[in-house]
C-alpha cells in the first residue's frame, strides 16, 4: 500500500491501459512489430491496473499481427557444486543435486525479471522457451517460431530467441530501464569469435530422465560493458526516446544493435588483451 501511496504522489495523473498504448505508439511502435521488452514497472509511475495493464497495452499496440517477447530468465537450475551466490554447503550438495526441480515452462517462475514479467508469463497464448536458464516468453503471431528448439548450448547465441527476433527484423524496447538491461547486446557476444567461451552444467529432464548436462556458454560482459555501448550505439544509431507513462523509454532495430554490438566489441576485445 505504501508504494502505491508514494507512486501517487509522484505521478501528475494516473497511467492507464489506454495512455501507455498511445505512449507506445507516439514512440514508434506499430502493429505487426515483434518486439523484446525490458522495463520497469515503478518508473511508469501509478498504473491503473499495474502490470496487467502495461502487458494489455503492449499486446493491443503490436495488434493480431504482432508479437511481444520478453527474457524470463529463471536461476538456480546449474549443477550446484558450482554456485557461488550463495555457494551450497558442501555437505548439502549430494542433496541439493538430488532434490532440486528440473525447469518446467509452464510452472517455473522467472528470478528478478519483474512484475511485468511474471504477468506476462501467466497470460493467455504466451509461449516459453525451454532453456532452463535463459528462457524467453512470447505472446503473438511469431510466438512459437521464437520460443522453439532452445538449444541447451551458447544459451543466448544463433539457436535462441534472440537470433530469432532477428531473423524477424524485430525491435527493442526499453521502458524505464537502462542499455544493461538490454539483452539482445548478448546475441552479438556470442556471433563474435573473440568472447570467451566457458562451460557449465545444467540439469534437464526428459522423458523422466534427470541428468546435468554440459553446455557452452559465453563470459556475458559487465554492466559497465553493456552501459558504454549502449551509450556509443545511440549516438551513431537512431534510437526513438520518449516517455511511456512517466518512463523514459527508448525503441529501436535489433538488428542494428547487434550488427553494431559486434563491431564494437571487437574493438573492447582488442584493446583489453593489449
Amino acid at each position: 500500500m505504501s508504494s502505491n501511496w508514494e507512486l501517487m504522489a509522484k505521478t501528475d495523473r494516473p497511467v492507464t491501459r489506454e495512455s501507455i498504448r498511445r505512449d507506445l505508439v507516439k514512440l514508434g511502435l506499430r502493429e505487426g512489430d515483434t518486439v523484446i521488452v525490458h522495463s520497469a514497472l515503478k518508473a511508469l509511475g501509478y498504473v491503473v491496473g499495474a502490470s496487467v495493464a502495461v502487458v494489455g497495452a503492449l499486446l493491443d499496440a503490436v495488434g493480431d499481427e504482432g508479437t511481444i517477447v520478453t527474457p524470463s530468465h529463471s536461476y538456480g537450475h546449474r549443477d550446484p557444486s558450482t554456485w557461488t551466490n550463495p555457494p551450497v554447503r558442501p555437505e548439502w550438495v549430494d542433496t541439493v543435486r538430488e532434490h532440486l526441480p528440473p525447469f518446467d515452462p509452464q510452472i517455473t517462475p522467472t528470478t528478478r525479471m519483474g512484475r511485468v514479467v511474471e504477468t506476462f508469463r501467466t497470460w493467455p497464448g504466451t509461449l516459453r522457451s525451454r532453456h532452463p536458464e535463459t528462457s524467453f516468453c512470447a505472446n503473438g503471431k511469431n510466438s512459437e517460431f521464437i520460443t522453439a528448439n532452445h538449444s541447451l548450448d551458447l544459451l543466448q547465441g544463433d539457436e535462441s530467441p534472440l537470433s530469432r527476433i532477428y531473423d524477424l527484423d524485430g525491435k527493442i524496447l526499453l521502458i524505464g530501464v537502462g542499455y544493461d538491461r538490454n539483452t539482445s547486446f548478448h546475441l552479438a557476444e556470442y556471433r563474435i569469435d573473440e568472447t570467451p567461451r566457458v562451460t557449465s552444467q545444467f540439469l534437464v529432464e526428459e522423458d523422466g530422465v534427470r541428468e546435468f548436462r554440459e553446455s557452452q556458454q559465453i563470459d556475458n560482459m559487465n554492466d559497465a560493458w553493456l552501459r558504454d555501448l549502449g551509450e556509443a550505439f545511440e549516438q551513431s544509431r537512431p534510437v526513438a526516446i520518449g516517455k511511456v507513462g512517466q518512463a523514459e523509454s527508448r525503441l529501436f532495430w535489433q538488428r542494428e544493435a547487434v550488427d553494431y554490438a559486434k563491431t564494437w566489441l571487437r574493438k573492447r576485445w582488442s584493446k583489453e588483451r593489449r
